[in-house]
């Protein structure tokens, strides 16, 4: 069921192994498989466990030309030996520096439950529904310390309004069967419509 409901035309790219029309659904996007240039934002979503076909990249190269704002969507986070940050090193090669806002934590039998803010440090636990903010524990705050540095430093320079203005893209990680990241895409399109 679409849940986004403004007027903003929003373009979905990706392998089809990737879930790009379910994400598309999700978002009251239309999915697409060659970039035109029409959209108002556009979110790219990768598959850590197959990669980034040859026509995602084309397509991202062909919205450089439009400055459009673009997402990172990180799916297939439960299945498969790549996670999240195999999916960051792959964008970062063939797209463009992207930016991690959050990185997501995992439960006993390894499997995504949560994401933490770089931002703020808090944990969006997605273990219960609704999902509830929690303050992280220290052990957290010790292991995403050199992860949160790099994001602040790259937002100092960006700025607050980089990612509308299409300077900055935002990996976000997608667990669609666990809502797990979709109020943070939700957000990112939020700033389209500003």
């Amino acid at each position: 069921m679409p849940t986004h409901s403004s007027d903003v035309r929003i373009s979905v790219y990706g392998h089809p192994s990737a879930q790009p029309e379910s994400i598309a659904d999700l978002f009251g996007a239309t999915y697409s498989t060659d970039a035109g240039g029409s959209e108002e934002v556009a979110i790219f979503v990768i598959n850590p466990n197959t990669g980034v076909d040859e026509k995602t990249v084309t397509n991202w190269a062909a919205l450089d030309e439009f400055q459009t704002p673009r997402l990172i969507v990180v799916t297939n986070l439960e299945s498969g030996e790549a996670d999240f940050d195999d999916a960051v090193l792959l964008a970062n090669r063939l797209f463009e520096q992207v930016v991690t806002p959050y990185l997501v934590l995992h439960d006993d039998s390894g499997a995504p439950c949560a994401l933490i803010n770089l931002d703020t440090q808090e944990i969006i636990d997605y273990s219960t529904n609704p999902s509830k903010v929690i303050p992280s524990e220290p052990e957290h705050r010790t292991l995403v310390s050199e992860f949160v540095e790099e994001y602040k430093s790259h937002m100092s320079v960006m700025g607050e309004v980089s990612f509308a203005a299409g300077l900055l893209f935002p990996a976000i990680p997608v667990w669609i069967e666990k809502n797990i990241g979709v109020d943070i895409v939700r957000h990112y399109l939020r700033e389209i419509t500003r």
